[in-house]
């Protein structure tokens, strides 16, 4: 008969974990009552009955429904195999990842070889246990293990604990698994030259009865649950099969985005990701009660928002396909027709009209060369500013004012698209962006998590929306987004690169895989920016600050069609800017790409990138940026110089060709835009 699972074999997470949504009570009136009536959905086994005392003491209506119970597998040979290589010493380190394994394993082989030998040959060699669960499995045999990996209790410890304690290349690792194999876990093992020996004694089964457990996937595929909560990732697993196997798995899965989801960890949360759902909340430790009473004192104001952000994007524009630039000029026309900022200067240089003043905004405008900025910065990490909707819109806010810009953009960055879509992504001081879990090869594409909706960036839609709201109604603002090519190098390089070889290794060798990634960039970054213009952006730039390094044919094979589906699938309401720096025998093809503007970096005269860029396109920049540390008089003869160069020809936004870097004296960004602004337009 199967054994009743364990509680449901959740890891302990650190208790310094803050939701995946950073939810502050302090800020939320309600953010310290309870579920108030919610129908709230669990799938528990063991602790079923516990589980549903608990959403109901915090207000709940509960429906905790067994969702797995762990299975023998019929044949233990391969585990009485394993055991006996064990015993003749050829197993070098062992990885005990769960209790009810642990215990399976000892009980399954132990007849076989006995128990006194196999727990001497245990004690004998070094081993690893994942969690405290394993640690208690142990005990009761009177083992110890030689490692513990520290909470969150995910693979990653496991791995990291090996590399800093137990080197293991060309060891032979037996790894007592879950009911299921963690993929992750065996690559990083072999990627350091171990040989993995999989020991499996147990399989997830659907419990006996299923009556239950289908009627909570009912009740929400039909949309009549507010809160799930999930304390394994297995039980999304099996809830999803059983949804699947009746017929209705797509609606279970929109019932799921529907609702508020609530994960006890990283483990389940990741396998939540992985399956294309969003994670609104994950509980600060792997406990049980606290999962109910922190998701209990979040749920009303995490359905508040995540409602609000629906509402905001609940349609899809009519995509502009094959639409001449003369139509869009139209649309952009009527679009902004009467709005405050639709006679702006900035507006109606991107549409080919006569300005009166060239307009002028400077990119990483808010940054670091600003006092305000760097005081803000000593009190938030990078990702968290671009997390808080209220800071991003001050300190953007607090740049504009100071420098007299005719747009603003949005403050953010261009990486956080890549959390929800499967990148772990960490900013770490002194060297920039970094992603833990790069894609390699072309079978890593599977890890690249096709982003369906938008409620995983909410606070870049909330910054929109919040920044549209504190500035002036007469200045445009910019949304932005990383283009497709560029977000793939940052997730296959893991960072910065100065020759992008994995890059163009993984394009050149797996042409099918690179172009997998690319449509689901496209399709991700497309979503992204169209709920941008939704929430508030009257313009909106693609920035491929790294398509550079690529020559005109490897653009147009391996770049072109993705970034021209994406553009085309923008709303047309809002102007489209597409900078691609580095090369600029690339324009003509970037302006084929599509795009209203098309930003010029400083690597070529303004008036031969137009030439190359031809008619119907508006220009954007080009100065380059280390001008802004020279002399004043110096810092005016190039920009005069750029300005001229125009000729009063219509369509042209002044700008950097790339950011303002951090030495930037103030004052010489301001000198630059009042020049910009005194300069005569001819």
């Amino acid at each position: 008969m199967p054994t009743p699972s364990p509680a449901d074999d959740a890891p302990p997470i650190a208790a310094d974990q803050r939701s995946t949504q950073d939810v502050d009570p302090q800020s939320n009136p309600r953010a310290t009552g309870g579920f108030d009536g919610l129908a709230v959905a669990a799938f528990e086994s063991r602790r079923r009955d516990e589980m549903q005392r608990m959403i109901e003491k915090h207000g709940g209506r509960a429906r905790v429904s067994p969702s797995m119970q762990e299975s023998p597998l019929d044949d233990a040979r391969p585990a009485i195999e394993f055991a006996h290589r064990l015993l003749a010493g050829q197993v070098d380190a062992m990885i005990l990842l769960t209790g009810v394994g642990t215990r399976m394993f000892v009980e399954r082989v132990e007849r076989h070889v006995g128990r006194d030998k196999l727990l001497d040959a245990l004690s004998d060699i070094p081993t690893l246990a994942r969690g405290p669960k394993p640690v208690a499995a142990m005990r009761e045999f009177g083992l110890k293990p030689s490692m513990r990996a520290p909470a969150p209790n995910t693979w990653r410890e496991v791995l990291s604990t090996l590399d800093r304690e137990l080197p293991v290349a060309n060891l032979t690792v037996g790894l007592q698994e879950y009911g299921v194999t963690n993929p992750s876990l065996v690559a990083g093992l072999e990627a350091r030259g171990a040989r993995v020996e999989r020991v499996r004694v147990y399989e997830w089964a659907l419990p006996d009865d299923t009556e239950p457990l289908l009627k909570n996937a009912r009740q929400l595929a039909a949309g009549e649950t507010d809160v799930a909560l999930f304390t394994s990732a297995n039980q999304v697993t099996n809830l999803l099969m059983l949804a699947e196997r009746d017929g209705f798995g797509d609606e279970l899965v929109e019932g799921l985005r529907r609702a508020i989801t609530a994960s006890i960890g990283p483990t389940t949360s990741e396998r939540l990701r992985d399956l294309g759902l969003q994670v609104d909340f994950e509980a600060t430790s792997g406990v049980m009660g606290k999962l109910v009473m922190e998701t209990a004192q979040h749920a009303h104001e995490l359905i508040r928002r995540k409602r609000a952000l629906r509402a905001i994007v609940a349609a899809e524009p009519a995509p502009a396909h094959g639409a001449a630039d003369a139509d869009r000029l139209g649309v952009l026309r009527a679009a902004t027709a009467g709005q405050p900022w639709g006679d702006s200067d900035f507006l109606r240089a991107c549409r080919l009209e006569s300005v009166e003043r060239t307009p002028v905004w400077l990119m990483r405008q808010a940054g670091r060369y600003m006092s305000e900025y760097r005081a803000v910065r000593k009190k938030v990490g990078f990702l968290e500013l671009c997390k808080n909707p209220q800071l991003c819109s001050e300190v953007m806010c607090t740049a504009v004012d100071f420098l007299g810009v005719d747009a603003a953009i949005i403050f953010s960055d261009l990486l956080p698209i890549l959390e929800p879509m499967g990148m772990e992504l960490e900013f770490a001081p002194g060297d920039g962006p970094v992603i833990h879990n790069p894609l390699r090869e072309g079978q890593d594409v599977d890890r690249l998590v096709d982003l369906e909706s938008v409620d995983a960036l909410h606070y870049v839609v909330e910054t929109v929306r919040q920044t549209r709201a504190d500035l002036p109604e007469r200045l445009p603002l910019i949304g932005f987004a990383g283009a497709p090519f560029t977000l793939a190098s940052y997730a296959i390089e893991g960072g910065g690169s100065r020759n992008y070889l994995h890059t163009k290794t993984l394009m050149l060798r797996d042409e099918g895989a690179w172009a997998e990634i690319m449509r689901r960039l496209a399709r991700a970054v497309r979503l992204y920016l169209n709920a941008q213009i939704a929430a508030g952006a009257q313009a909106v730039q693609l920035f491929d600050s790294w398509v550079g390094c690529l020559d005109p044919a490897a653009y147009e094979r391996y770049v072109l069609p993705y970034t021209q589906e994406l553009i085309a699938g923008l709303d047309p309401r809002a102007v489209v800017i597409h900078f691609g720096a580095g090369n600029p025998e690339l324009l003509p093809l970037i302006a084929r790409a599509g795009g209203d503007v098309v930003g010029v970096d400083w690597r070529v005269p303004l008036a031969d990138a137009w030439r190359r860029v031809g008619a119907g396109k508006a220009v954007q920049g080009n100065l380059d940026p280390a001008t802004l540390l020279a002399d004043r008089a110096t810092l005016e003869r190039r920009a005069g110089e750029i300005l001229t160069s125009v000729a009063g020809r219509p369509g042209h936004v002044f700008n950097l060709g790339h950011g303002i870097v951090p030495q930037t004296p103030p004052e010489n960004a301001r000198a630059l835009v009042d020049f910009v602004h005194n300069h005569p337009v001819e």
